[in-house]
């Protein structure tokens, strides 16, 4: 509900294969055939795979490998992030237009907040189908949308009729929508949780809705409870625009659980010059360092570090990020997920007034980050690296 007591409008807008469909818009040639935009052969994963690539088991975060034996004839490619984030931000523009209240859940999706809309575009259906003709009018691309009184609910809805489709549900048809839905649905509902939940005999949201709260208690501690709720069709989290964001991160999932320390290391080098260029893009800097590891087994801890001064400068986020990896067992027990997130942020020097002018040092770094950042900017993450990232 709003502050006014009535039910939100959210709508979940989520691209269409947005990387393969990219990869087709620049290369008409592509049209109809199985795309599959990932990394290298050898340890590289799925971004993302056309819906003719689908049709043969190939999915997201899957080992390139795999995909190669599941689908011999797709057409593999690199991806070219420069080129899927001016398409990314002509597409926000266009969100934009229709409410401030816009959250970014990535590249290719994001949560709108139309519940002050109305008066100008009409109901949240009708603004939905408007968002999508212009995106398709704009950009030659689809997207597919969920209406809903919540973002639980909107984002479940995005995925019923893809590609390109448009589900409305309800405030009184919550319930109704949810309860034959198998609970793999939910958002964050891992092979783990499902697993556990089968052992209880729960495969839908009306299972779940209908288990006993204690029961789920046991099982699961805070988020049994957090489910429970859910399965009944409350979510008051609000959309969050990206400028109100509080923190900013990047995480890494492994094809195969590493054991090798360098390994890691080299990989939170590369996850902490990430941040940090998303940090310059948005002109933003951070205090609070923080490090996500998740073992083979799921057990996932976080440790974190507080800065005396902020900074956006990838070097200095990964020396403290690295401090942080010796507490924890990498290198000693298998590993299927690092991640580097920094929070604790305010708008960087540049936006600021001084009384003094940057010192050369700090003024050089700030224009070489620069000059780094227009070459990643125009050829992709790899135009420009660490000497330690290049491999032979």
């Amino acid at each position: 509900m709003d502050s006014t007591g009535q039910p939100r409008q959210i709508i979940h807008l989520d691209m269409d294969a947005f990387y393969p469909s990219v990869e087709v818009l620049d290369n008409p040639a592509l049209k109809g055939k199985p795309v599959i935009v990932g990394g290298s052969r050898e340890r590289g994963v799925v971004s993302s795979a056309s819906y003719e690539a689908r049709k043969f088991g190939v999915h997201s975060a899957q080992p390139i490998a795999t995909a190669m034996r599941l689908c011999p004839n797709g057409i593999f490619l690199h991806g070219r992030m420069s080129r899927y984030k001016e398409i990314s931000d002509q597409i926000f523009e266009i969100f934009h237009r229709f409410t401030p209240l816009v959250e970014p859940l990535s590249i290719d999706e994001a949560f709108l907040d139309v519940t002050g809309s109305g008066r100008l575009f009409g109901k949240p259906e009708k603004i939905a189908k408007i968002i999508k003709e212009t995106v398709l009018r704009e950009t030659g691309l689809t997207v597919s949308a969920g209406v809903a009184p919540s973002k639980f609910v909107a984002k479940i809805a995005s995925d019923m009729e893809k590609p390109d489709g448009l589900t409305m549900v309800l405030h009184d048809e919550v319930r109704e929508f949810l309860d034959p839905l198998p609970v793999s649905k939910m958002w964050g509902a891992g092979k783990v949780i499902q697993k556990a939940l089968e052992e209880l005999s729960i495969r839908t949201f009306r299972d779940l809705r209908q288990m006993p709260i204690e029961v789920l208690e046991r099982k699961f501690g805070k988020n049994g409870t957090r489910m429970h709720i859910l399965a009944m069709g409350i979510d008051d989290r609000d959309v969050v625009p990206e400028h109100d964001v509080k923190s900013i991160g990047h995480e890494e999932t492994f094809a195969e659980d590493i054991l090798d320390l360098n390994f890691a290391r080299k990989e939170l080098l590369s996850l902490s010059n990430k941040v940090a260029r998303r940090m310059r893009r948005k002109g933003l800097e951070g205090k609070t360092v923080s490090l996500k590891v998740k073992y083979s087994d799921f057990k996932q801890i976080t440790r974190s570090i507080t800065l005396q001064e902020y900074t956006d400068d990838g070097h200095e986020i990964y020396s403290n990020v690295y401090s942080l990896l010796t507490k924890t067992a990498t290198g000693k027990r298998p590993v299927r997920l690092l991640g580097v997130s920094i929070s604790h942020l305010s708008t960087g020097p540049e936006d600021q007034l001084s009384l003094f002018p940057l010192e050369d040092k700090t003024k050089t770094k700030k224009e070489l980050h620069t000059a780094m950042d227009s070459i990643c900017d125009k050829f992709g993450d790899k135009g420009i690296r660490p000497a330690s990232l290049i491999t032979k």
